[in-house]
């Protein structure tokens, strides 16, 4: 009886190679994204515990001043947490200039210039710093899947406290909000 081996066609080992190939491009692809995608909320990071400090200046309610204020105190702890992030991953932490981030707290200068100083300009410092959060919600929440998808659960955990951290302040504004707009229609 002859051995019925069958050798592999040479387009049967091209296709094979290049679907790893393929594979291993993507894997150190999404391992670029997530880095760089690391180092631009670093950046965000940074630049809100410079803007926060201008909103509780122009924000009027006692309420908003104080989650604003611890706000920036979790937001400096956030830039410690991406530098723990940065390490776990073997990575210098590093920031690359957040556009996003940058175009939502010079809106955020715009609005404060823009109104009077009372319940309204409260009420566009919550609609800016909502808009903050949503942006970082939805970064912290992509970037804890990339973690999980390429392994790095320390990275994934660490990143997940800031999410909930997120998550929470945002639900602040949205209680001060309805009590500042009540205001802000009576006033009006």
């Amino acid at each position: 009886m002859k051995n019925s081996t069958v050798k592999p066609s040479q387009d049967d080992v091209k296709s094979k190679s290049s679907s790893s190939d393929s594979k291993a491009g993507a894997a150190t692809g999404l391992r670029k994204l997530f880095v760089d995608e690391l180092k631009d909320i670093y950046w965000a990071e940074k630049a809100l515990t410079k803007a926060i400090p201008k909103m509780i200046k122009n924000a009027t309610s006692e309420e908003l001043v104080d989650a604003l204020t611890r706000h920036l105190e979790e937001t400096q702890g956030h830039v410690t947490r991406l530098e723990e992030v940065f390490e776990a991953i073997g990575e210098k932490a590093v920031a690359k200039k957040c556009e996003a981030m940058d175009g939502l707290t010079k809106e955020a200068d715009e609005i404060m210039k823009d109104t009077e100083k009372g319940v309204v300009r409260d009420a566009g410092i919550i609609a800016a710093g909502q808009k903050v959060e949503h942006y970082e919600i939805a970064t912290y929440g992509t970037l804890i899947s990339f973690a999980k998808t390429l392994r790095e659960d320390e990275a994934a955990s660490i990143l997940q406290s800031t999410l909930e951290e997120e998550k929470a302040a945002d639900e602040k504004l949205s209680e001060i909000s309805d009590e500042i707009n009540i205001e802000a229609d009576t006033e009006a």
